[in-house]
């Protein structure tokens, strides 16, 4: 029998950037556990496939567009999420865009875009969850998709590595504002993960003989890797867990 505290039967995840990638690993995962979940993402063919996934796994599952980084659309999303569910138990703010420069170089359009989805997004979707997991008083569950270019140097991507750090240092203060509503915070760090972001990677020999040398399981992390996580995050398992990083890197940064 699988234990007791993994299992979501009745729970409603909400995971931003849920279409694809990690977001989709981890939205998958949550299903398989028995959760309904909501996904949000901009590309409507990408959101009807995702959500075609989920319903295959079974129960409930819906994809909503939504653009993270402006106001009235996470206002909007969350609002037709709760009609559709009548709560969120657990939010995975993932939804995230990259862009990288030399830094002498970078555009300030880039600069902004990349804030206003990772940062402005971020903060956009956690206050409402908070606001309704508040109001519900029955607790919750926040976690913030990281990277280790928050916690490692990213040349080139200073942008990104803001917005990710920025994310960590949020997700911790709410973790201790938070608690005394029964709701956790905690953020998940991935390391090199085949993904759309970074797909011009996969196959190019000089990064790979630089790169995955340094992961010592010897491969690419996959999105499907990030769905026990998921689960135990928004589990009544990790109800004593807050305030904490969880590097799935393959052990990248141990190395």
């Amino acid at each position: 029998m699988a234990f007791a505290g993994f299992d979501l039967t009745g729970k409603v995840a909400l995971v931003t950037g849920g279409n694809s990638g990690i977001g989709l690993g981890m939205a998958i995962g949550l299903a398989q556990a028995g959760a309904d979940v909501c996904i949000w993402g901009t590309n409507p063919d990408k959101n009807a496939a995702a959500e075609k996934a989920l319903l295959d796994v079974g129960g409930k599952a819906a994809a909503i567009r939504c653009d993270v980084s402006q106001e009235e659309e996470v206002e909007s999303a969350f609002a037709e999420t709760l009609k559709l569910f009548g709560q969120v138990d657990s939010c995975f703010a993932n939804a995230g865009a990259g862009g990288g420069a030399p830094f002498q170089e970078f555009p300030t359009d880039t600069w902004k875009r990349v804030m206003a989805i990772n940062l402005d997004g971020t903060f956009f979707t956690f206050r409402a969850a908070a606001r309704h997991m508040i109001e519900r008083g029955e607790g919750g569950r926040l976690i913030g998709t990281s990277s280790l270019s928050a916690i490692d140097g990213a040349a080139r991507n200073e942008a990104y590595a803001a917005t990710k750090g920025a994310m960590i240092s949020m997700t911790r203060g709410l973790a201790v504002e938070l608690a005394r509503y029964g709701i956790t915070a905690n953020t998940i760090i991935p390391g090199w993960i085949e993904t759309a972001m970074t797909a011009p990677r996969v196959g190019d020999d000089v990064f790979e003989d630089r790169v995955m040398k340094r992961v010592p399981v010897r491969r690419w992390g996959q999105p499907e890797d990030f769905a026990g996580v998921a689960v135990y995050l928004a589990s009544d398992a990790s109800s004593y867990q807050t305030g904490e990083d969880f590097i799935i890197d393959g052990g990248y940064s141990r190395f």
